[in-house]
């Protein structure tokens, strides 16, 4: 069964709104490699709808960058309960979540990677992460969304990998201690 890889972008004070990180090529370069090295994208319905309004048409000055250009040839599967259909390259999951996750994760060779923040708790909540990948962001943004916010119980991790940007942001690789 291939891994199911979470990976998100937080400041030190645990800000998961995207728009608080610290965005630069090199970090565009970074999350296009998560998604290269996977067989397709895992989204929540709000992510996707996010990610698809950013990503799906980009500014042309904007189009030859690695992740736009990622992102756009993924397979997504976009987990919604209120959708009835998706585009962009998208497949929809309706049915029981870990069920439909342990089908993506058998089917899967080189493993599903998962961003968002509802989405990946309610994952995380069952046990289905197999990886998790945080990029620290060199910012306290003073607000939240916060990480795993109710998340119970506690879920702990071993670290397996670490790397640091240009920016000063720094990558933490993490295993579910089993």
């Amino acid at each position: 069964m291939a891994a199911l890889r979470y990976a998100i972008n937080v400041t030190i004070d645990g800000c998961v709104d995207h728009r608080e990180g610290v965005v630069d090529e090199e970090l565009h370069r970074h999350h296009a490699e998560n998604l290269l090295r996977a067989d397709g994208l895992l989204f929540g319905r709000t992510t996707y709808e996010m990610m698809e309004a950013a990503w799906q048409n980009p500014a042309p000055e904007i189009a030859d960058d690695p992740f736009v250009q990622a992102i756009n040839a993924a397979q997504k599967f976009v987990v919604s309960r209120t959708r009835t259909e998706v585009g962009w390259n998208s497949r929809l999951i309706t049915g029981d979540l870990r069920t439909e996750i342990e089908r993506l994760k058998a089917d899967s060779t080189d493993g599903i990677a998962v961003g968002g923040v509802t989405l990946p708790a309610a994952l995380a909540q069952l046990g289905l992460i197999d990886e998790y990948q945080f990029v620290i962001h060199p910012r306290v943004a003073g607000h939240g969304p916060y990480l795993f916010a109710g998340l119970e119980p506690r879920l702990d991790l071993d670290l397996i990998g670490r790397s640091e940007l240009g920016s000063g942001a720094v990558v933490l690789d993490y295993r579910p201690r089993r």
